[in-house]
């Protein structure tokens, strides 16, 4: 503590000394003279020391700590003993205080800046008061049912149950520490999301074909589907002769050309089968996994006449209820197709039953390429839609009476009649996936109102998702689970931010024509781009393309959708028992055709549909980070998504696209060619070709016959050459494969081949073991990605390589002059 001399106290002390020793004048003027000086110097030394003991540590100035030297008519004034003694201990007890000034103006550039961390801390109790994190939950169900699916083999439930047990028990022991406990949480949910997608692959387990067959098919007809050409149904397998009972399948899916069937026929007809597709390139979407989650066990097509048989076993009654639910859905499309007419009447059909197989691919096309297909899509919009017009239709009916507008709860009975309409618009329209995640999503929004909680909020889409996780774990690897859940959880966090502004004073003043019009108008805009902003990552990794006029084609589309087409659609629905339901099926068919000229009006603007190349997984991890961080904080912590949308961005912009892609069948291949272009050689599906043309940024049309140029071919195969020099060789002739394998650099065909080759080949043995194959030319040699490389021993992955014939004997080598040869001298 810092001891100041005050005013007696230092007259006192130089009075004293003056009067020992002082002389000249009266003893009062000298005593008043030297006591003002005293004082003056009092206070200057006061201030020092005040100046010494600025900081909170403070030093002790004693009452000695006073100049050494004063003057009185010229003479010099003393201490004594005590007051040096005094001084000198100020002078050391003041010492830090004058070192910490000094410090203080030579601190590192550091100290100067703001405390992040502290910010950080700050913020992240903010975020604790809100109860944001409870919105992450789903976000680590997410992560651990992620890794269930990159395994490389079928894992166990005992670990993910065990290691969930042990983490809610951490949980709980540590209530006190916040952060400990939130640590467990998350590992804890990460376990769970395990947890399930084991416990769901368990479950529905079923056969699955091995390989192809060809042979009589039994089965009722479960679901089927009008077509373009021809239907495609669902069978329930009652019998496949031929295959082994550990190997039948319950389920297949195939095509015909037969119009005349219907659901519960038990029908007997030769058919194709195959073993659902793998992905068409490394890296790809993975129809395998997807039909062995639907129950799918094998794919292809009837070849001949369909005959209707004798069921050998009763009906299964879910089956029964499957069927008639089925029956009605198609009834109803023909009677919707008809009274719309034409592509407009088949896309107000697919709006309400949803079946698409009607739409022709030309319309599929047009609406893609106006960014507005999910239109057709029964998702979320649809659902919220037709819950919207029943609440509201509902509400109004029930405000007409005056006791119940009094004493009823209208709103939450209208909230329980919209939460029945959309569980039978969803059971009625197929009950797909994507179709019962948005009725799950619709459910919680409503229950919220019976509870008397917001309806749209952060934390219902978090719940949302923890239920879809939980039930259809599956799902998340979908490009319908991700759009969906990004673009409402974008919408929602751009509301909560919308809420904050203040209001629009100009707009306020509008007349009442005006000013309903500007803000329908502002939000089907905004929210458009924030949806497109949200979903155009996904959309690109999973269909390698962007439209960058979807902004136009969903402004002027979804007020016909909104306020006219989905209207239409509950009213024809709740008219159609009595028979009048054509008017509302010819409004709803007049607006869907104003929505297909629009498209078609879009798709034919230049680069309406814009090409890019594919890129990895880890690109998409980064972006699906990033957009997680901005919409569930509310604090600055949302601008740290920043970091992970320029890794994303960073990645996505240097794709690794490969040099060489080979079917999965070896029906085809295709190879960049000299001038950076791939080249074609061989046929393989168009779907496939689509595919991987896409994937490499390529926007020319599978028919397109630029993409044989380039290619050396014959009978016997194709030659073509890298940029580096190398050739790749195509065959489909055991002699031809002879000459290749010593010419070529690397050779594919699909035929088994055991016979020594020089060069790198792929063969069908190759083919069936790891499916479709990537290759990158390497300095000196190949780098090779195949599709079932990491999933190869998983539930849904395809069977183990047929057994190789025995070993035939090599062909003599062609002569020189043969074609094949000729074709690699073309090139160099």
């Amino acid at each position: 503590m810092c001891r100041n001399p005050v005013g007696d106290g230092a007259k006192r002390v130089t009075t004293v000394s003056l009067m020992k020793g002082g002389s000249g004048g009266t003893g009062k003027q000298k005593t008043r003279a030297v006591s003002m000086r005293a004082s003056a110097g009092a206070d200057i030394r006061r201030r020092r020391c005040n100046m010494a003991c600025r900081l909170p540590l403070r030093a002790s100035c004693g009452e000695g700590a006073r100049s050494s030297r004063g003057r009185d008519g010229g003479r010099m004034l003393s201490y004594g003993p005590e007051q040096r003694r005094s001084r000198v201990q100020a002078g050391v007890l003041a010492l830090p205080a004058r070192l910490r000034r000094v410090a203080h103006f030579t601190q590192p550039l550091s100290a100067s800046l703001p405390d992040w961390g502290g910010r950080f801390r700050r913020a992240i109790e903010t975020e604790i008061e809100r109860r944001r994190l409870f919105n992450w939950l789903p976000v680590c169900m997410g992560a651990g049912v992620l890794l269930y699916f990159l395994a490389d083999r079928e894992p166990g439930l005992a670990a993910p149950l065990a290691g969930l047990a042990l983490c809610a028990l951490a949980a709980l022991l540590m209530r006190q520490r916040r952060a400990v406990m939130a640590v467990c949480i998350a590992v804890a949910a990460a376990f769970a999301g395990f947890a399930a997608a084991t416990w769901r692959t368990g479950t529905i387990a079923a056969p699955a074909l091995a390989r192809n067959h060809v042979g009589k098919l039994t089965g009722f007809v479960e679901t089927l589907e009008q077509r373009e050409k021809g239907v495609r149904i669902i069978i329930q397998v009652t019998d496949l002769p031929g295959v082994e009972p550990a190997q039948r399948p319950r389920r297949v899916r195939v095509t015909t050309p037969v119009t005349t069937l219907k659901p519960g026929d038990h029908i007997s007809a030769t058919a194709r089968l195959l073993p659902p597709p793998g992905p068409a390139r490394p890296g790809g979407y993975d129809f395998a996994r997807d039909a062995f989650f639907q129950g799918v066990g094998a794919v292809g097509n009837i070849a001949g006449k369909i005959a209707l048989s004798p069921a050998p076993v009763p009906m299964p009654r879910r089956l029964a209820w499957a069927v008639a639910i089925d029956q009605a859905r198609n009834a109803l499309t023909e009677r919707i197709a008809t009274s719309g007419g034409g592509q407009a009447g088949a896309m107000a059909a697919a709006l309400v039953t949803g079946k698409r197989g009607l739409i022709s691919e030309q319309t599929n096309n047009d609406l893609r390429a106006a960014g507005i297909y999910h239109i057709v899509s029964i998702s979320g919009l649809h659902m919220v839609l037709a819950a919207g017009t029943i609440f509201w239709l509902v509400r109004a009916l029930l405000a007409l009476s005056q006791t119940a507008a009094l004493h009823w709860p209208v709103k939450k009975l209208a909230s329980l009649a919209a939460m029945l309409g959309a569980t039978a618009y969803c059971i009625f329209s197929g009950a797909d996936v994507a179709t019962e995640r948005s009725l799950i999503m619709t459910l919680v929004m409503l229950g919220a109102i019976l509870v008397d909680r917001p309806a749209l909020s952060m934390r219902n889409l978090a719940l949302s998702a923890i239920i879809v996780l939980l039930r259809e774990p599956e799902a998340l690897l979908g490009p319908s689970f991700q759009m969906s859940f990004g673009a409402v959880a974008a919408l929602i966090a751009f509301a909560e931010r919308w809420q904050e502004r203040p209001p629009d004073a100009a707009a306020a003043s509008w007349p009442w024509p005006l000013r309903p019009l500007w803000l329908s108008a502002v939000g089907i805009l905004t929210t458009t781009m924030v949806a497109t902003a949200a979903t155009a990552p996904y959309g690109v990794y999973h269909f390698q393309t962007f439209n960058p006029f979807g902004l136009l084609g969903n402004a002027l589309a979804l007020p016909f959708v909104s306020l006219i087409v989905m209207p239409a659609a509950v009213f024809g629905v709740l008219a159609y028992p009595f028979g009048l339901d054509w008017p509302a099926w010819a409004l709803m068919g007049w607006a869907s055709g104003y929505v297909l000229q629009l498209a078609h009006w879009v798709a034919g603007i230049d680069r309406s549909t814009v090409v890019l190349p594919a890129f990895g997984s880890t690109a998409l991890i980064l972006f699906s980070l990033s957009l997680l961080w901005l919409t569930l904080w509310t604090t600055a912590l949302r601008f740290l998504a920043a970091l992970p949308l320029v890794g994303g961005l960073a990645l996505a912009s240097a794709p690794s696209r490969p040099d060489i892609l080979v079917e999965r069948d070896g029906s085809g291949v295709l190879v960049r060619g000299a001038d950076g272009k791939m080249v074609l050689a061989g046929k393989p599906s168009r779907f496939v070709l689509m595919q991987w043309l896409h994937a490499d940024g390529d926007a020319r049309a599978p028919d397109d016959a630029a993409l044989r140029n380039g290619a050396a071919c014959d009978a016997r195969g194709c030659v073509i050459r890298l940029p580096d020099g190398r050739s790749v060789a195509y065959t489909r002739d055991r002699i031809a494969l002879v000459e290749d394998c010593q010419r070529a650099d690397l050779v594919v065909t699909s035929l088994y081949w055991t016979a020594p080759c020089a060069a790198r080949l792929i063969d069908r043995s190759a083919l069936i073991r790891d499916g479709a194959t990537a290759y990158h030319a390497a300095r000196g040699g190949w780098r090779a990605y195949t599709a079932d490389e990491v999933t190869r021993l998983r539930p849904w992955t395809r069977a183990r390589p047929e057994p190789k014939p025995a070993p035939e004997p090599a062909p003599a080598p062609t002569p020189a002059t043969a074609e094949p040869a000729q074709d690699l001298e073309a090139l160099q």
